[in-house]
């Protein structure tokens, strides 16, 4: 078959969906040759880096299937950006795509543009379904712009992908999908962190007046959902009721919410203890990763958040939200904490500080988890509906 692979306008700044979808493009170009079918990219604009990666495989020629006939890397632009989108009829990714002719697009995040072929849907959370009355997700606009295009979205779906039971139950349950349409594909260990190099970090510890083992990290942008309040609150009882002298490293992009969490802060007593540093870079956050005493990734949301694997295959103990799928998604390699209480946040902190063998096999559990999570199974997952599928799509011209 021939399948388009839409890849959104992700930047840098976006976190873990430009790693995702970043990582997916690196094994699906690894893996091309192993697959029958035919692959051309279609972005608006991807980051300039994700753009430099593309643009460099197609000026390679051709790659050389499974079959041994030689194909293009062929890459169309020219489309618009679906997520600002919620037309009810065809657009520009439709037209380019039939032109083309696609026979099956694969939208490689929840990235939605109307179009008139068959497709696979990534879903990595419902969250305004489970938790509306966050804002960046609750209020009437956002609420309706998001039912709106995750029902179109979802239920024209030939098939959707998932990264755990808990978001396939939560989609068939609040779409009435059929599960068989439903597939689980753990979403993977971002590869960049494969040859990451173990370095002390002294020029980034150095940069931010930070010392190595001397804090809690959250990497996370400033969304209300992403709980940095609690984790305050943690972090005071911490310092100033069980005497744990570890600072909080704070950082991620600013959405609207890092001014109270500024406050709060300053409230609580404890602003010389945290570090609000902004979006890093890549290089930055490896070095925060290898010297912090642990990562608190206590957010709201699940069922997959890309942090904590990102902590494992480093080498950084986690201590984790009990959300929906996070017990599946970390298998038991995180201590995992209700988010909503910042005393046992807390409480698990001070049980790595006081034990250190837990820290130690917390870090050997995770690189035993990331193992099994690689952006290679996942692209081969993919590759398997396609084959599956295949057999469907040749009924029709």
């Amino acid at each position: 078959m021939k399948v388009g692979v839409y890849l959104p306008a992700y930047e840098p700044s976006a976190g873990g969906g430009y790693t995702f979808a970043y990582d997916v493009v690196e094994n699906l170009l690894a893996l091309m040759p192993s697959s029958p079918h035919e692959f051309t990219f279609f972005s608006p604009q991807a980051s300039k880096e994700l753009d430099q990666r593309l643009e460099k495989a197609a000026q390679t020629g051709v790659v050389h299937t499974r079959n041994a006939s030689p194909l293009p890397i062929r890459i169309l632009r020219k489309i618009s950006n679906g997520l600002a989108n919620q037309r009810r009829y065809p657009g520009d990714l439709s037209y380019a795509a039939e032109r083309a002719g696609m026979d099956v697009l694969w939208f490689v995040s929840p990235t939605y543009e109307p179009v008139n072929l068959p497709y696979i849907a990534t879903i990595w959370d419902l969250q305004h379904r489970l938790q509306p009355w966050f804002p960046e997700v609750g209020s009437i606009r956002d609420w309706f712009f998001r039912e709106g295009y995750y029902s179109a979205f979802v239920q024209r779906a030939s098939y959707l992908i998932a990264g755990t039971q808990a978001g396939a139950d939560e989609i068939a349950l609040f779409y009435q999908i059929p599960k068989d349409r439903i597939k689980i594909l753990p979403h993977p260990t971002p590869g960049y962190l494969d040859g990451a190099i173990q370095t002390d970090g002294n020029e980034t510890l150095a940069k931010y007046n930070l010392s190595a083992g001397g804090y809690l990290f959250y990497p996370a942008q400033f969304w209300a959902h992403k709980n940095h309040a609690n984790l305050l609150s943690a972090l005071k009882i911490l310092r100033q009721d069980l005497r744990v002298p570890l600072d909080l490293v704070l950082t991620g992009s600013e959405q609207g919410n890092m001014e109270y969490i500024r406050r709060l802060a300053d409230e609580l007593e404890i602003k010389p203890n945290v570090h609000i540093l902004d979006f890093v870079s890549r290089k930055e956050l490896i070095a925060l990763y290898q010297n912090a005493f642990a990562l608190t990734y206590v957010s709201f949301f699940g069922p997959e958040n890309l942090p904590p694997l990102e902590a494992f295959s480093i080498g950084c103990p986690v201590i984790a939200s009990a959300v929906s799928g996070s017990d599946e998604q970390l298998g038991g390699a995180a201590i995992l904490v209700d988010p909503k209480k910042p005393e046992e946040i807390a409480q698990a902190v001070l049980s790595l500080f006081e034990t250190p063998s837990l820290r130690t096999t917390l870090i050997a559990q995770g690189r035993a988890r990331v193992a099994e999570r690689t952006g290679k199974r996942f692209v081969e997952g993919v590759f398997l509906m396609l084959d599956e599928f295949h057999a469907v799509r040749r009924a029709w011209k």
